[in-house]
């Protein structure tokens, strides 16, 4: 395990870097009004009724903005969003990542028949299967590492983060930097991804 987390330090160091050099400084007032045309799918305060579309309140600003670019740009897949975006600047989604950064993050209920295995999961990892712990990119109350790019996971819809890991694992969604998620969630099982999304939603 020790070795693992090593390993992840490294390449949060490295992808950290390259967020740094990308970021943008975000104006949240003009967000707020940029944010109009994101409120049918996540909601008048970020969190969304649907839950296959993600939470944005809380959501790390650098995280967002970049996903926002990918999406625009075809790194990332979202056929829902690709017209919303395709007009938008880099300055644009920066206003909107900081809007929703400062809005308070959703506050979710774990089940509590998948909570102990996915607090095992997300604070110690599986040694065995060579999965690490989720805390040391996430922290330990799942509001992310914004100077690395790393996203919060505190309150997100149990459905979305499954999603999410599927497609990870599936290859389907690979913009994460060096593809940490890619090589992490090819490596769980279906048992082990909803323990952990249904953990996150209670978690903060």
């Amino acid at each position: 395990m020790r070795k693992l987390l090593v390993s992840l330090a490294i390449t949060m160091g490295v992808a950290g870097m390259a967020h740094a050099q990308q970021e943008i400084e975000g104006d949240p007032a003009a967000g707020r009004e940029k944010a109009q045309v994101c409120a049918a799918c996540h909601g008048a305060n970020g969190i969304s009724a649907v839950p296959m579309f993600p939470n944005l309140a809380g959501q790390q600003a650098s995280y967002l903005t970049q996903q926002l670019i990918d999406i625009r740009d075809g790194t990332r897949a979202v056929p829902q969003m690709a017209g919303i975006v395709a007009n938008m600047s880099d300055q644009d989604f920066a206003d909107l990542a900081a809007y929703y950064a400062e809005l308070d993050p959703n506050l979710g209920q774990a089940d509590p028949a998948l909570a102990e295995q996915g607090r095992k999961l997300y604070r110690a990892g599986d040694l065995a299967k060579g999965i690490p712990a989720c805390t040391a990119c996430h922290t330990p109350t799942g509001q992310g590492i914004g100077t690395a790019g790393y996203p919060a996971l505190s309150g997100q819809h149990p459905e979305y983060t499954v999603a999410t890991l599927q497609d990870f694992a599936s290859g389907a969604r690979s913009n994460d930097p060096n593809a940490i998620m890619r090589d992490i969630a090819s490596k769980m099982s279906d048992e082990q991804m909803q323990a952990v999304a249904n953990y996150v939603y209670g978690l903060h």
